[in-house]
């Protein structure tokens, strides 16, 4: 299975009462590194198809990594990609701002893989500066098992690029807000399975438009939602894979989402001394 990248996250949240006492700060992030961790703890062994640069060359020798599968990882001389996000005083996403660092190369290197592995269960996380449309034809090409989902402020775009491949995903994963886009552009009819979260209220699962499952996730006091999304994806993949029904995976999901709300950021591992 794999994300797209790992990187820092800079996070940014006007002071508020309503809030949690942590007000921002930098973590571990990225969606390779996320969702590959919910996978693998949902029992499924998987890792990141990503590049990192000097900065964090050193993380797959980190003890809360060493269960990935960092095979498909690649070194590069250069910065870690880099993301600075802002929310407003409800956890909404504001705004993004981004430094790719070596992320420029990451779809010579997601196609470089490809091109060696065939076979394996991936997972497409369409964000820039991946070449979406690159990737997804070539998993199509190779007939190989791939699921997908976009990031909401480009989300939009994205969902264009990824037309003519959708039909071929496992599964599509979306909140309220993409969905509204996606539904757009495409029949969910015509679309295998579809996983739609809606924050605290009401995940479903359509499939062929058709709704399957739902559950509500359990109520939590989110201290950083940076992620949830990446958690529930990882989770559900790796509960299906294993064969758990759809509304017995999105119930695991949304509860593994919860559980990471309210869970510390992942600190940056300091590099290993000689």
């Amino acid at each position: 299975m794999e994300g797209d990248r790992a990187g820092r996250d800079r996070q940014r949240l006007p002071r508020h009462d309503a809030l949690p006492r942590r007000r921002g700060g930098t973590s571990l992030g990225g969606a390779a590194l996320l969702i590959s961790l919910a996978a693998t703890r949902a029992g499924l062994r998987a890792g990141p198809v990503c590049v990192l640069g000097d900065d964090l060359a050193h993380l797959p020798e980190a003890a809360d990594f060493a269960a990935l599968d960092w095979s498909a990882a690649s070194r590069l001389t250069g910065p870690t990609p880099s993301f600075g996000l802002t929310y407003d005083v409800t956890g909404e996403l504001l705004a993004v701002t981004a430094d790719y660092g070596v992320a420029e190369k990451l779809t010579d290197h997601v196609l470089a893989h490809l091109a060696r592995s065939a076979d394996g269960t991936y997972h497409v996380c369409c964000r820039r500066p991946l070449g979406v449309r690159a990737v997804l034809a070539e998993l199509t090409r190779q007939r190989a098992d791939f699921s997908l989902d976009f990031y909401l402020p480009s989300a939009a775009p994205l969902i264009r690029e990824a037309l003519p491949w959708l039909a071929e995903a496992s599964t599509v994963f979306v909140n309220a807000a993409e969905y509204q886009a996606l539904r757009g552009l495409v029949d969910p009819a015509h679309l295998r399975e579809v996983v739609i979260t809606d924050g605290p209220r009401t995940a479903r699962v359509l499939e062929s438009g058709r709704a399957v499952a739902e559950a509500r996730p359990p109520t939590r006091a989110a201290r950083d939602v940076t992620g949830a999304g990446d958690t529930l994806a990882g989770t559900y993949r790796a509960q299906r894979a294993q064969g758990s029904t759809a509304q017995q995976a999105l119930a695991r999901a949304v509860f593994a989402a919860a559980e990471h709300v309210t869970a510390p950021p992942l600190p940056i591992p300091a590099p290993r001394r000689a």
